[in-house]
């Protein structure tokens, strides 16, 4: 891997930044992708509406009025002669830097909104210089504070210039040729400088296919590779002690969670190595199943773990499993990032006596200084959150302990056949008796006073709420605007009688969790998130779920963050508040069951617009998008079969860096 410091211009500020990014060498840098295209072209103003968005450029005609406003606010008044002798007044606000760059007859173009009736842009944007002829296409990209999209760009497309023959390929010759894909290098030119749609989309295609390739080259590698192991540990307990801890449940299991715990008992007590997926909608019942495989494991005489995506999801499954077996002879720890050295240490020794029967934790199981002396079973919740290398750094923490991952993402069954194709699967269908449909309701914003009074009412029955801001993929800088934006609103609406808190991208997982704690400890009634409330955190009081700007997110997303309400026996609320793409979102308000709903979002979201906002949230994809791409995606599984049966040696050279790069995840 070639470090970012070897890139020119690149200095350790610029490395710290693109670390935020995740971004922490030159093959990270050259596939951080645009995920926006924008098509910069000349407006015909004649032919513009009233407020339409406009681009058009000309010479500056006449000095810059710079007006002072209240505070630190300014605006800059241009006059502006277009190329085909129209003369248009430019507003811009807080711009007063540029005002010696636009001395008379400066050639700009200008970005923003028309005012017909005034003959006014109201400007967004203002760049030096002429528009080319034709059409351009822009390449938009995720920054950070103190690193904008153009610094990535120049970034990139040094990055390209100094090592773009060094990159490796991951497609093999055989197959290029099969489908007279451009070469790699190539292809990152086009997707972060594309010149025609065509281009672009020819090179998309092949990237996301070498994306798709190595991801199922790896899986079928691994199914290969378990299928192969036959000498895993037989787990053998006396029946009679495990009935005990079912006797002491207060509630009777389902029949789909007995089917399932069946399943994975019958691995467990099976030579060959578990490799199993439990899936299940929110509120299914996993964590009790994966209790009791743990009991079972600690009957057998081994340790299990359980990993979680946050310090927070961690604490609760900790108290939970305490909770469960608090009248058996199990030895439970909490082992997170937040502990002093010393607990961190005391944890660390008795993991390697044997003392500790069930632990708990982060991605801090699986750090190099952990080890543990008969790891058996390993639980890993919510694993989309960990990536597909992260699968295999905690199970090789022992000797072939058997492996069990939960995931709440529900996902078409023919679907995960194919992605978690190395696994067998289980599927918990039918929720606890006892719970409650949450009732969906899609608003409009001009229906928000009836939200506020839902909101209300919910409140004054000492319930909690989540609001969710809308999903801004442009900068964080906006992302907090919106937010900051939202929480003064719920501050006029509710602040003298409710405390209102706010969990961001850009607070510290410290400060998260403590506000996080508040809202479970209902010190906190309105929690306002712009990310992703966290994934299984369970506070039972909260009883609505409030989504601004829903057309954002996919329906599978929606479900998700509804699921974070209807924890307990009280009746919940799902508000989805949205001016567009309702006909879509109204398959919401008609169901609560995550299948159907994960089947309609796989057949609806046909192939993505290039010129739109990419979706996010699919796995850990940087191109690909595993339901937009699903085609491609089973092409590139039935060639993977092929290429790990090749005996040609450029195969079998790229197959070794592959296993590589399996072994450094």
């Amino acid at each position: 891997m070639i470090s970012l410091d070897k890139v020119k211009g690149v200095g350790a500020k610029s490395t710290m930044l693109l670390n935020r990014l995740g971004i922490f060498n030159v093959d990270d840098l050259v596939s951080h992708y645009p995920y926006r295209y924008d098509l910069i072209k000349r407006t015909n103003l004649s032919e513009a509406e009233e407020l339409d968005k406009v681009i058009i450029d000309g010479k500056v005609d006449g000095a810059p009025i710079l007006i002072r406003l209240k505070g630190n606010l300014n605006k800059m008044n241009i006059r502006l002669v277009t190329n085909d002798g129209k003369i248009v007044g430019v507003s811009i606000f807080n711009r007063a830097f540029l005002k010696n760059s636009l001395t008379v007859g400066t050639n700009i173009t200008v970005f923003g909104k028309y005012e017909k009736s005034k003959n006014i842009i109201l400007a967004s944007e203002i760049r030096l210089g002429l528009l080319p002829k034709g059409e351009k296409i822009e390449s938009v990209y995720h920054g950070t504070a103190g690193l904008s999209s153009k610094n990535i760009a120049t970034f990139i497309n040094t990055a390209l210039m100094q090592f773009g023959n060094e990159i490796t390929d991951f497609i093999p010759k055989s197959i290029i040729e099969k489908y007279n894909f451009l070469n790699k290098k190539t292809s990152l030119n086009i997707v972060h400088n594309p010149s025609t749609k065509e281009k672009l989309k020819e090179a998309s295609i092949r990237l996301k296919y070498e994306e798709l390739f190595l991801f199922m080259t790896k899986i079928n590698y691994l199914k290969i590779k378990n299928k192969n192991i036959d000498n895993g540990l037989n787990k053998t307990y006396k029946k009679e002690n495990l009935d005990e801890l079912m006797k002491s449940l207060p509630f009777k299991l389902t029949k789909d969670q007995e089917k399932v715990l069946n399943e994975i008992l019958e691995d467990l007590k099976s030579k060959r190595r578990m490799n199993r997926l439990l899936q299940g909608d929110v509120g299914s019942g996993k964590t009790i199943i994966s209790i009791i495989a743990l009991y079972a494991n600690k009957l057998s005489g081994y340790q299990g773990a359980l990993m979680v995506p946050t310090e927070i999801l961690a604490h609760q499954h900790y108290e939970t499993i305490k909770k469960v077996l608090k009248d058996f002879d199990v030895n439970v720890k909490l082992l997170i990032g937040s502990l002093t050295k010393k607990e961190k240490e005391d944890i660390h020794k008795e993991l390697e006596e044997g003392k500790i029967d069930i632990v708990v934790g982060t991605h801090a199981l699986i750090q190099g200084e952990v080890q543990y002396q008969n790891l058996g079973l390993v639980v890993t919740d919510e694993q989309h959150r960990f990536g597909v290398l992260q699968r295999t750094s905690l199970k090789n923490k022992g000797n072939m302990p058997d492996v069990l991952y939960m995931s709440a993402t529900p996902i078409p069954r023919t679907y995960a056949l194919t992605i978690y194709g190395d696994m067998d699967i289980s599927v918990i269908e039918n929720l606890p008796s006892g719970r409650k449909n949450i009732k969906t309701y899609l608003k409009s914003n001009k229906e928000i006073k009836d939200v506020l009074q839902m909101m209300y009412e919910e409140l004054k029955d000492k319930h909690q709420i989540y609001v969710i801001a809308p999903l801004i993929e442009e900068s964080e800088t906006l992302d907090l605007t919106t937010v900051e934006e939202l929480k003064d609103k719920m501050e006029l609406a509710f602040g003298k009688d409710f405390n209102i808190g706010v969990v961001h991208g850009k607070l510290s997982n410290k400060d998260k969790d403590k506000i996080m704690n508040e809202f479970v400890n209902n010190n906190i009634q309105i929690l306002i998130s712009t990310t992703v409330i966290e994934v299984g955190v369970d506070v039972p009081n909260t009883t609505m779920i409030v989504i601004f700007d829903a057309n954002r997110f996919g329906l599978s997303t929606l479900h998700q963050l509804r699921g974070r309400v209807g924890r307990s026996t009280l009746e919940s609320k799902c508000i989805l508040i949205s001016d567009q793409d309702t006909k879509r979102l109204n398959i919401m308000t008609k169901t609560n069951d995550g299948f159907e709903i994960s089947e309609e979002d796989f057949q609806i979201r046909g192939h993505g617009d290039l010129f739109g906002t990419k979706q996010s949230g699919d796995m850990t994809f940087k191109i690909a998008n595993l339901k937009e791409d699903y085609k491609i995606l089973l092409q590139a599984k039935k060639d993977s079969e092929k290429f790990l049966t090749s005996k040609s040696p450029e195969d079998v050279k790229l197959l070794e860096t592959i296993i590589e790069d399996i072994k450094e995840g």
